[in-house]
C-alpha cells in the first residue's frame, strides 16, 4: 500500500507542476520528507495527509492513506505565525537535526492536533502567536505529552522569566542558528 501511495503522490505532484522542494515548502516540511514519501520508505501521518491533500487539491482518499508505521526518528515541531520566519527556522532545524522528522505549523490549533496523534519530542514555539500566547500553547503541549521538550523562540528576551514558569526546556532568541539549536539540545529536560 505504501508503494501505491508513493506512486500516486509522484503522479499528483508532477500533474500540479510542483517540485519536491516546492511541495515541501507548502507543507513546511523538509524536501527529504517528500522524497521519503515518494520512494515508499515513509508515509505521512493523518494530519500531514490532510494538508497534503489540500496542497494538491484532491480528496484525502485520492492519496490512498494508510498507517504511517513505526516512528523511527524523533518528531520535532516549529510553531510560528509568520510564514517567512517559519520557513527560515525550519531550514536551520533541518541542518541542525538531520535525522529528525521536522514539521512546521503557523496555526497553534493544527500543531496541537498533530501533537495529539504523534510523539512530539521537541517543539520550538514562538512566544507571540498573533492573538494566541506561546506560553499557553506550551502548557497545552505539555498536557498532551509531559515529556515534550519545549523551547521558546522570540525576538524579545523580556519574556524569558515568564517562559521558565511554564515547564519549558529552553529559550532561544531569534534568528535561529544551527549552533544555538545544537547547544540547546544538551540542556533539554527530557532525553532527545
Amino acid at each position: 500500500m505504501a508503494k501505491k501511495f508513493s506512486e500516486q503522490l509522484v503522479k499528483l505532484r508532477t500533474e500540479q507542476g510542483l517540485s519536491q522542494q516546492q511541495l515541501a515548502m507548502k507543507l513546511f516540511v523538509n524536501r527529504s520528507t517528500i522524497a521519503r514519501w515518494e520512494n515508499g520508505s515513509r508515509v505521512p501521518d493523518l494530519m500531514l495527509l490532510r494538508r497534503l491533500a489540500d496542497c494538491l487539491n484532491v480528496k484525502i482518499t485520492d492519496l490512498l492513506p494508510n498507517d504511517p508505521g513505526s516512528e523511527t526518528s524523533p518528531v520535532v515541531l516549529m510553531i510560528d505565525d509568520e510564514d517567512i520566519v517559519l520557513a527560515g527556522g525550519l531550514k536551520v532545524l533541518f541542518e541542525a537535526l538531520p535525522e529528525a522528522e521536522i514539521v512546521g505549523f503557523s496555526r497553534p490549533s493544527e500543531a496541537l492536533e498533530f501533537a495529539r496523534s504523534n510523539n512530539v519530542r521537541l517543539a520550538f514555539v514562538d512566544i507571540e502567536l498573533g492573538t494566541q500566547s506561546g506560553l499557553t500553547l506550551c502548557e497545552k503541549l505539555l498536557e498532551i505529552n509531559p515529556t515534550t521538550n519545549v523551547v521558546f523562540l522570540t525576538a524579545f528576551p523580556d519574556y524569558s522569566l515568564k517562559a521558565w514558569n511554564t515547564g519549558a526546556s529552553g529559550f532561544l532568541i531569534k534568528p535561529l542558528t544551527p549552533e544555538a539549536v545544537k547547544k540547546q539540545l544538551s540542556r533539554l529536560r527530557h532525553p532527545f
